[in-house]
């Protein structure tokens, strides 16, 4: 039998030999085979427990946003600098007769700034720099706002001297000039409410005095009659049509301006 003559240090021969490729040139390791990450088995009720913690979680800050929008619409304050002295150390609350102070009145009834305007001057509570109206006619919330520490003391004792209002440090009332800004709101019972309801008896005819604190639920105010003839306002205190390019009460059988302290003949 003939015997292979090639070297001993040829590789064996298998039963089929294959021509060399580039594998049989790749670098010997030690690593053998390849690992595959075996992916794991996904539950249900895992991505379900998320779901509702996610749903409780968003839940829970929607309420609380609602009750925050809510609580800063209770005072018509515009800024963020909003502090109120309840509940801190204050100091003892005084009267400042040289305080400055703007009244704004935030209802429906009229003349009260003017009737608080009167008191606090009269009193000597403070030096009235300012009376009238506040941009907004439904508030709610009576307070006394200051925007100096230093005014603490006499915010406080203004605010014991109407009725118990509530005292809040901001910068928002700044533009009236004022150390005190008192703003009347729907619950104000302090003083001034009788007053304005004489003078609104005194200045405006055919009013009963009553006072009314509230906006669309306050009382009504009765309607002026109207001339046929004219088409104007008939005066109450002389019974004759007012008219409207003089303001003046006219006397329909002399077609001439009468004296509005004059009774009707």
């Amino acid at each position: 039998m003939a015997k292979r003559t090639e070297d001993a240090g040829a590789r064996p021969v298998n039963r089929q030999d294959y021509p060399e490729d580039r594998f049989d040139r790749i670098a010997r390791s030690g690593r053998v085979g390849a690992h595959r990450v075996t992916a794991r088995p996904r539950y249900t009720w895992q991505y379900l427990i998320a779901a509702l913690l996610g749903f409780a979680i968003l839940t829970t800050l929607g309420v609380l946003a609602v009750h925050a929008i809510g609580d800063a619409g209770k005072l018509p304050i515009r800024g963020e600098g909003l502090t109120s002295s309840s509940g801190q150390t204050q100091p003892d609350a005084e009267i400042n007769p040289d305080a400055t102070i703007a009244v704004l009145n935030g209802t429906t009834t009229e003349h009260l700034a003017a009737a608080v305007d009167k008191i606090v001057t009269e009193e000597a509570w403070g030096k009235i720099l300012f009376s009238g109206s506040a941009s907004a006619a439904d508030v709610q919330i009576s307070a006394v706002f200051y925007s100096d520490p230093a005014d603490e003391g006499a915010a406080a004792g203004l605010a014991a001297k109407l009725g118990g209002l509530s005292t809040y440090t901001t910068t928002d009332y700044d533009q009236y000039g004022a150390q005190l800004v008192v703003l009347i709101g729907a619950d104000y019972q302090g003083p001034g409410l009788t007053e304005a309801a004489q003078i609104a008896a005194e200045t405006d005819p055919g009013t009963d005095g009553s006072i009314s604190m509230g906006g669309a639920g306050g009382g009504a105010t009765a309607e002026p009659e109207i001339d046929p003839a004219t088409g104007w306002e008939i005066d109450p205190a002389t019974g004759f049509p007012i008219d409207p390019a003089t303001g003046l009460p006219v006397d329909p059988a002399t077609g001439l301006a009468a004296d509005p302290a004059a009774p009707a003949s």
